[in-house]
């Protein structure tokens, strides 16, 4: 399994599995990272990602509208570029 390292994150405990918290720092999004028993995930693709805006679940971007689940390490890696690109509504 690839590690994701990308911007600040922040490793939480949850649900028997791990939680990460990135933020990012030219805006207000973030991102919710987790591998747990109840995580949208198989063996091979292990990861659940949610978009974030001021720390809650966001669900109007173009990235998703919605949980992402069954992510690689480096597909993971992807979308917290896309995220770390999105800028605060005007």
């Amino acid at each position: 399994m690839a590690a994701i390292k990308y911007g600040h994150c922040e490793e939480n405990e949850r649900h028997g599995g791990i939680q990460r918290i990135y933020r990012f720092e030219n805006s207000n999004y973030g991102a919710s990272v987790v591998r747990h028993d109840f995580s949208y995930s198989i063996p091979e693709k292990p990861w659940e990602l949610a978009v974030l805006y001021d720390g809650k679940l966001c669900y109007n971007t173009y990235i998703t509208n919605d949980v992402i689940g069954c992510l690689s390490g480096d597909e993971v890696q992807e979308i917290l570029a896309r995220i770390d690109d999105l800028r605060d509504p005007s």
